[in-house]
């Protein structure tokens, strides 16, 4: 029996083709133009680690083939009674790929190396109080306050083994360095690790003890890091591979006429926009300006949003298939503000005023980061807006690296303008809130990945009051105040929504999940 559903909207964009499992087992080799820098699922938290490692670890709960939240290594879970927070009820009888027992005692040292300032994910747990092992199949997990979005919040939590960490010096993850679960794995997932080579080649194969019932038919699958575009698409179609993530927007066409091959294609809820140095007291890579940032004065931030033309940016390099974004999340996210749904329109003009008005009326240079291999056409995208910002007096030194070294280079504020994409983990406004627009409070666990140190008091007073809040009428008007502020002082500038163009051969079925992971359990070769 055979059944193909296709779904299209901006939350749920997927593409799945349900077959029969009764096919013959295969291997499956596929590439991106990206390489999960690490195999440890604490250290980086970016959606290249992420979306490879779902597919060996496991956490509390996952994402469905239609994003919805649902039960993983906790069979169920309820709000605790007499205080904040969530009892998970864990499944009983899961084992590690090693043959180890899964017990309440391998999430707790999870959550506290997941929450350690070692660990990238950390802002995952500020809302926690604190954690306590009932028994062995059974753990709380305390809050500070009332939080209903928390079940969703951990849906890319992944446990460990704690024995096995810690027989390894794995006791904390290495994010800028490496220890031994940079390279080896032991999870309770689908698959396990065959064998890795940084950069060349990754091979899994299925987790013969895993708990729950696999629902592809592959036998090995084999991952194979291709940055060239070109390249990439030359192996697919010449048949050395059977599956990529992404292609060029200019080859869809071409993907379509060949026999045998078929493109997905969907919305990402990935938001792509640009970040600046709000915090730097001047610029790093300016030829002109040595003693100031002009980059803190809202009126520069914002002549350079209206230097940006999206509509051209979407006509020359993806031929109409981005949509223009105002805020930090996607139209159709829980939260989206609808209040606030304008962006600052094309108007080289008003740019060119508001430089003059801020003293600059002849511009100035400055550095602008870009990644080139992790988000779609993201180098063109920044040669584009360069050329664009020099229109109105802003010489962009543009400067582009593989994204293992860019991560680092926005760490160690090495930028005056840069590049980021951020798809909401939650699904939910509050995500980008937390981590992108909160004040940097380490202690906290908030402002991880705001780079830039955009701060504002009241956002930073509203974050705990629209996680909290429970109507959902008092949460909007919360959430509405924050995109309005946000963008008054032009703390980034949304640029377009990512789409999601796959290409396979026909004889991979797959499913086109919105977050852009790509999970083998749902795979089938026939």
């Amino acid at each position: 029996m055979t059944c193909n559903t296709f779904r299209n909207s901006t939350l749920l964009a997927s593409a799945a083709i349900c077959l029969s499992v009764s096919a013959s087992a295969e291997t499956l080799r596929w590439a991106s133009t990206t390489d999960p820098q690490t195999m440890d699922p604490h250290a980086v938290n970016s959606a290249p680690v992420l979306s490879f490692l779902n597919n060996i670890y496991e956490g509390l709960v996952r994402r469905g083939q239609d994003m919805s939240i649902e039960p993983s290594l906790a069979a169920s879970w309820e709000p605790l009674e007499g205080e904040d927070g969530w009892r998970f009820n864990l499944r009983q009888g899961v084992k590690f790929q090693d043959g180890s027992d899964f017990t309440a005692e391998d999430v707790m040292f999870s959550y506290q190396r997941a929450s350690n300032e070692a660990a990238d994910v950390r802002s995952w747990f500020a809302p926690v109080a604190d954690v306590r092992v009932v028994d062995d199949h059974t753990v709380d997990f305390v809050t500070k306050a009332p939080n209903p979005l928390f079940p969703d919040s951990i849906a890319n939590f992944m446990i460990l083994d704690k024995g096995w960490a810690e027989a390894n010096d794995a006791a904390l993850p290495a994010r800028d360095a490496e220890n031994y679960a940079t390279m080896n794995v032991n999870g309770t997932g689908a698959f396990t690790l065959v064998s890795r080579d940084p950069g060349v080649k990754t091979v899994l194969a299925p987790h013969a003890g895993w708990w729950d019932e696999a629902g592809h038919n592959l036998t090995e699958a084999v991952f194979t890091p291709i940055g060239n575009s070109a390249t990439g698409l030359a192996a697919l179609l010449s048949g050395e591979i059977d599956f990529i993530q992404p292609i060029p927007l200019q080859d869809v066409a071409q993907v379509e006429s060949r026999d045998g091959f078929k493109v997905l294609e969907g919305e990402e809820t990935r938001v792509i926009m640009f970040g600046f140095g709000h915090e730097h007291e001047k610029l790093l890579y300016s030829s002109d300006v040595s003693d100031a940032n002009p980059f803190a004065d809202p009126r520069v931030r914002l002549a350079a949003a209206h230097a940006i033309d999206v509509a051209s940016i979407d006509r020359v390099l993806f031929r109409g298939k981005i949509e223009p974004a105002s805020q930090l999340v996607p139209a159709d996210i829980s939260g989206y503000s609808e209040a606030n749904s304008s962006r600052p329109d094309y108007n080289p003009d008003r740019a060119k005023e508001l430089l003059a008005e801020a003293g600059y009326p002849d511009g100035f240079s400055f550095g602008l980061k870009c990644p080139n291999d992790r988000y779609i056409n993201d180098e063109a995208v920044c040669r584009a807006a360069a050329s664009m910002f020099a229109a109105v007096g802003l010489k962009a030194e543009l400067s582009t690296g593989p994204v293992r070294d860019y991560w680092p280079q926005l760490r160690e504020d090495d930028f005056d303008m840069y590049l980021l994409g951020w798809s909401p983990g939650t699904f939910d406004m509050e995500h980008p809130i937390r981590f992108l627009m909160h004040t940097q409070d380490n202690d906290k666990k908030l402002g991880s990945w705001n780079f830039g140190g955009y701060s504002n008091a009241r956002v930073d007073e509203l974050l705990p009051m629209i996680q909290q809040e429970i109507d959902p009428a008092k949460r909007q008007m919360m959430i509405d105040e924050v995109v309005k502020t946000t963008q008054s002082e032009v703390a980034y500038i949304p640029l377009y929504t990512q789409p999601l163009i796959w290409a396979a051969k026909d004889n991979v079925d797959l499913t086109q999940r919105a977050d852009n992971f790509f999970m083998l359990r749902w795979v089938t070769v026939n």
